[in-house]
This record gives C-alpha cells, sequence and structure tokens, in this order.
C-alpha cells in the first residue's frame, strides 16, 4: 500500500516534550536523526516497490486473467481500511516509536510470503496481511516524521515523502536486477527483508523519542455528514488522483508485459519511469505552487495525467510509453499535496475534521481504481481500461479551472 501524503499534520500537530533535549545538539547529530528518518521512510517504500515490480511474474505464475488479478488486488487496500480503526489507536497507547519499529520488520515479512504464494487465495490473504502492516508503518512512520520536524522546526516532511519516492525509483531497478538474475519473487522479497533489518539496525537509535502524546495520527475516517461542498470537491480530486496513482503502481508491469510486449525484465520500465517522476515531482511540488500558484499546478497536472494515460493507450511502444509513464508521474506527484494544503487554509470547520473528510475520500479512489480497472480490462482490454482512467486527468483540470477556492 502506497504511503498516504500526511505531510499537513506537522501544522496540527502540538508540539510535544522530546526526551531529549535537541537544541544544544549539534548539527551534525541532528543531520543524523533526519537521515534516519528518510531510511525508515526509504525502507517502507522499498518494500512496496518491490511488490509493485513482481506482480507480472506473480500474475503470470498464478495464470490469473485481468479480472481476476483485479479482484485480488482489493485485499491489499481492504488489509489497510480493516487496520485504520486501531492503528492510530494502538500509536497512541504505545508510542509511535515502539510502534514503527514493530510494525516496519513485520511488513517487511510479510513482504516475503507474497513469494510463496501458489494459489489465489493464498495471494489474496498474503496481501490482507501487507495491507494491515502497511497501515501501521504508514501512522508510525508519519508521527515520527512530524516528531522530527518539530525538533529542525522547519517544513522537512516533504523530504521525508521524496524518500518513499524514491524507494519506489530503487525498488523498481532492483526488480529489474532481480528478474534479469532470474531469482523467484520469494529470494527478491527475501533479500529485500535482509536489507530492511540492516536498516532498521543502523538507525533505530535515532528515532525521536517524546514524554507524552497528545494527539497521534488517526487513519482517515469516513463521515456521513459534510458540511461543506468544497471538501467534497476536493476529495474528488483527490479521489481522481489516487485512483490514477493506484493503477499506475498494480497494472503499470502488466501494461508493459501484456500491452507493451516489453522482452524479459524490460516490464519494470514502466513502472520505473512513474517513480522517478513522481520522486522528482514531490521535491518540487512546493517550488512549483510557489511560483505559479496551486490553481495552474491542478489543470497542468490533470492535463499531464490525461496526455500520458492517452499517449500510451494510442502509441502502445517500448519508448513512447516509457515517457508516458514519466508523464503521468510527474502528474499524479503535485496534486494530492495541493488539495491537503488547499484543504487546511480554507474550511470553517476544524482542520483535522476537514483533513479527514478529504483524506477518506480521496482514499476510496485507490481503493477501487486498481481492482476496477482489472474488470473493465476483462470485459473489453486493457487499452480501454487506461482509457477510461485517463478521463479522471481531465476532471481533475476541469474542477481546478471551475472552483472558486482555487481562485
Amino acid at each position: 500500500m502506497p504511503l498516504i501524503d500526511y505531510s499537513f499534520l506537522g501544522k496540527l500537530i502540538p508540539p510535544q516534550k522530546h526526551k531529549k533535549n535537541y537544541r544544544k545538539a549539534k548539527k551534525s547529530y541532528l543531520n543524523r536523526i533526519r537521515l534516519s528518518m528518510s531510511f525508515f521512510y526509504f525502507g517502507m517504500g522499498f518494500c512496496f516497490a518491490s511488490w509493485a515490480s513482481r506482480i507480472p511474474d506473480i500474475k503470470a505464475l498464478l495464470q490469473l486473467s485481468e479480472g481476476e488479478l483485479g479482484t485480488i488486488l482489493f485485499a491489499l487496500p481492504v488489509g489497510q481500511l480493516t487496520a485504520m480503526p486501531f492503528s492510530g489507536k494502538i500509536v497512541t497507547r504505545f508510542g509511535s516509536k515502539k510502534v514503527l519499529l514493530f510494525a516496519l520488520p513485520f511488513y517487511a515479512f510479510s513482504l516475503t510470503n507474497i513469494g510463496l504464494v501458489t494459489e489465489t487465495w493464498q495471494l489474496a490473504l498474503a496481501l490482507y496481511v501487507f495491507g494491515v502492516c502497511g497501515n501501521f508503518c504508514n501512522i508510525s512512520i508519519n508521527t515520527q516524521g512530524v516528531y522530527t520536524e518539530q525538533v529542525f522546526r522547519k517544513p522537512i516532511m516533504g523530504s521525508f515523502h521524496g524518500s518513499w519516492s524514491l524507494a519506489g525509483f530503487c525498488g523498481a531497478l532492483v526488480g529489474f536486477g532481480m528478474m534479469a538474475l532470474e531469482l523467484t519473487p520469494h529470494q527478491h522479497f527475501l533479500l529485500i527483508f535482509l536489507l530492511v533489518v540492516l536498516l532498521i539496525l543502523a538507525n533505530y537509535r535515532y528515532l525521536v523519542k517524546v514524554k507524552s502524546v497528545a494527539k497521534e495520527i488517526s487513519g482517515p475516517k469516513f463521515k456521513l455528514q459534510i458540511p461543506d461542498k468544497n471538501l467534497i470537491w476536493l476529495g474528488v480530486i483527490g479521489f481522481c488522483c489516487m485512483a490514477s496513482e493506484g493503477i499506475m503502481f498494480d497494472w503499470s508491469g502488466i501494461y508493459f508485459k501484456d500491452i507493451v510486449k516489453a522482452p524479459g525484465a524490460l516490464v519494470i520500465l514502466g513502472y520505473t519511469s512513474f517513480m522517478i517522476t513522481m520522486a522528482s515531482g514531490r521535491f518540487l511540488s512546493d517550488i512549483l505552487v510557489r511560483k505559479f500558484g496551486a490553481r495552474k499546478i491542478l489543470i497542468a497536472s490533470g492535463i499531464t495525467i490525461s496526455t500520458g494515460l492517452y499517449t500510451a493507450v494510442a502509441l502502445p511502444y517500448l519508448i513512447p510509453c516509457i515517457l508516458a509513464f514519466m508523464l503521468v508521474g510527474f502528474g499524479v506527484s503535485n496534486v494530492i499535496p495541493i488539495i491537503y494544503s488547499t484543504t487546511g487554509r480554507n474550511t470553517d470547520i476544524p482542520t483535522g475534521e476537514a483533513l479527514t473528510i478529504v483524506t477518506g475520500i480521496s482514499f476510496i479512489g485507490f481503493l477501487l481504481g486498481p481492482p476496477v480497472i482489472g474488470h473493465i480490462a476483462e470485459l473489453t482490454n486493457l487499452r480501454f481500461s487506461f482509457a477510461f482512467i485517463g478521463i479522471f486527468g481531465i476532471f481533475i483540470s476541469f474542477l481546478a479551472y471551475s472552483l472558486k477556492i482555487f481562485r
């Protein structure tokens, strides 16, 4: 399950009393804390990217159709949703540091179980557990990110999320190498597990401790009463973005294997190209918004997403599709940060409640996108499925242009 962007929480969670006085700490030590936190984000992203890079192999191994794969992929976000009511409370009870040191190794270990599957029900169960562990990682790691940002007294959460995206690119490259070496998914995932354990052992001492946790992050909750229609539309924009992002995570490898007919390990190039520009875009997002404004960037992002998807549909060849997926990656990288930032500044209800609504609606896009794509592909073909999702980019641009909240 991709990392949900909780960067906005740095502005919401009140400063905590840290167990150690970091004001007098040397700059080198503070930089080591920041580097360690980046490695934890990297480790989580590396796990997910490793799974995504081997989806085509697992699909072929189990001889799954597009519709069957789409249904099974539903298990991962269901696991994430199952854990949401409990993960925030557990992080609150035991502290984000303890939960993270428990959740990340189990997240990596649950990845190895995916490599052992021989039946469809086993894959569904493994993905469900992977999603549950991913949610605990998501909540605890973002909480730690917020506390680390409070130590530095300046915005640095964006760089942590950039580390997660960078891990996606690196994970794709490693997946390419593993496939070229003809290692099985299980052998591949075991190596990833060992690497993550080494990252934890090298960096766990530098996680931030707090004396008391007044408020920890809770997962997105769904409410029936929506007090502000602007929040609905912001959520819809997030929905369209996360649906587009979700199909790239889960279906880019399948597209390159079945439609582009990329040979051997080159099937990973679609996912790799997407992750390169998504990571770059997240590092550049704040700069672009300051220079051009949120409205223009959102309009351009929606157009970029649609252009990329329709280029891949119209020109299903290796080089055009690599460039097309790069466009999609850059387009989706800017949307969610802008939506969350806009939500925090433009609502009459408490910011936390507003962001819960917008995040919840957005997450449904990631929940439904990949499975729906599989069933559409089963009825028609995968190219038509990607063309269908291309409409979402156009809708993002239309809403950004029309909504008064962006003027």
